[in-house]
């Protein structure tokens, strides 16, 4: 039996090689991939042994049944990733799309946690056999059924639940929470704000991430509330796209609706520079980004490029400062440039710095520029998953970002942050716990 068993373990180990070099040959740009499918893979047999012995029947086709819709993620994980290397994802029907990687993203997500909860059950019983075995206690069986539920049977059921709750919040989050807007109405007093601008209104919008939404809609619902609320001024911090301009051309009529008495002004994110994707050339890298320039001529939105607007009001004034995208991570572009954003503006009280990430603030804005009395940024989408509610407020953001969501101050030169949540959505195409925001930022003094 042992022989047998050390067969097969030398038989595994020289398919999953033999596995990445076949892969490394046919699939060279999805190899990398490799090791994760494989991890996904011992989860996906780890697990399987807790279902495997809870659903046993001799009725074949529901046993059939079953073992396919266990192993449906990991096929579709396969055929996806073999798919998207002959057909780029960008062609798919969004909502498929959603539907697709969502799904496989869920199940995972919950297969996970089971084999933690299995895991630790398995963990305690190894550990129970270490400490007989020093003891040398013959005498020490495995847990009997003596018809109360055993601890292993308990951990067991704990698995079947968490797996089940977390599948069906995560369904939850893509169909019903994803476009559950949440409007944020702030009031934000700014030391020496300009009288004519008491009571402005500006409403900031973040991360649509355009490739991402199944269908046209929500958006069309979102505009409607923001334009509903009749702001002074838009904003928009960055991240239009995911990947590429052309995710953006069918919501065009749409975006073009946003209106807003001062006018609607961005900045680009670092989604927006098409890094996310092996161009042929840089030639057509650099066609991507004037389409996007030009895109947003054609919605009437102004894309601030290290530049800056005076929004008047007789004689008093309110300068909105637009950068580049700028992080503190070197994994993310660094062109934004705050002082060329400025250049011009002489002696306006109040200045407003849109920038996209907001480890901006931090590491440059609260050191070099402290006449900006309010950054608005984004980027986080307070990761789409957390709890806010009153007296609670975590996110896995706040392990990335010292600043991940709402509104921030430091008190000693009294300049504030304020993060929005986005409103779109990328990765997993849904929200759980952190609603998608629209942001009405009232001005007082």
């Amino acid at each position: 039996m042992k022989q047998k068993k050390l067969f097969y373990t030398i038989l595994v180990v020289l398919l999953v090689v033999a596995g990445y070099f076949l892969t490394t040959i046919t699939f060279p740009k999805n190899a990398s991939r490799y090791p994760a499918i494989i991890i996904l893979l011992l989860i996906d047999y780890y697990v399987w042994g807790l279902f495997k012995k809870k659903v046993f029947t001799y009725h074949k086709l529901i046993k059939s049944a079953t073992v396919l819709l266990y192993w449906l993620p990991f096929l579709m994980l396969l055929g996806t990733t073999i798919a998207t290397y002959y057909i780029g994802t960008k062609s798919w029907n969004p909502l498929l799309r959603n539907i697709i990687f969502g799904g496989i993203f869920s199940f995972y997500v919950a297969k996970v946690l089971m084999a933690i909860v299995l895991g630790i059950a398995d963990l305690i019983k190894a550990g129970k056999r270490v400490v007989h075995l020093f003891k040398k206690d013959e005498t020490f069986t495995e847990e009997e059924d003596t018809g109360k539920i055993t601890r292993a049977k308990f951990m067991e059921r704990i698995a079947f639940v968490t797996g089940g709750l977390v599948v069906t919040t995560m369904f939850a989050g893509m169909f019903r929470w994803v476009h559950d807007f949440d409007i944020k109405d702030l009031f934000i007093k700014i030391k020496d704000l300009p009288g004519a601008f008491e009571g402005y209104k500006v409403v900031q919008i973040s991360d649509l991430h355009l490739g991402t939404w199944s269908n046209i809609e929500p958006l069309k619902e979102a505009i409607q509330l923001i334009n509903d609320i009749n702001p002074d001024l838009i904003v928009f911090t960055g991240d239009l796209v995911n990947y590429t301009t052309d995710e953006a051309i069918r919501f065009k009529e749409v975006l073009s609706g946003l209106q807003a008495k001062d006018g609607v002004f961005a900045i680009l994110g670092n989604h927006d520079y098409g890094d996310y994707v092996n161009w042929p050339s840089k030639p057509e890298k650099q066609k991507n980004m004037e389409a996007l320039y030009q895109f947003y001529n054609q919605i009437n939105w102004k894309l601030l490029r290290n530049e800056n607007v005076v929004i008047s009001r007789g004689e008093d004034k309110l300068a909105l400062i637009g950068v580049e995208n700028w992080s503190a991570n070197t994994r993310f572009p660094q062109y934004g440039n705050i002082l060329k954003a400025s250049k011009g503006l002489g002696k306006v009280p109040v200045k407003i710095l849109l920038s996209h990430d907001p480890s901006h603030w931090n590491s440059v804005v609260l050191d070099q520029h402290k006449d900006i009395n309010l950054m608005l940024a984004g980027h986080t989408h307070g990761f789409q998953f957390g709890i806010e509610i009153p007296g609670i407020k975590w996110s896995p953001a706040q392990y990335i970002y010292n600043e991940w969501a709402g509104l921030y101050k430091n008190e000693a030169s009294n300049q504030m942050l304020y993060v929005n949540r986005g409103l779109g959505s990328i990765g997993y195409p849904g929200r759980i716990g952190i609603l998608p925001e629209i942001t009405i930022i009232n001005l007082q003094s």
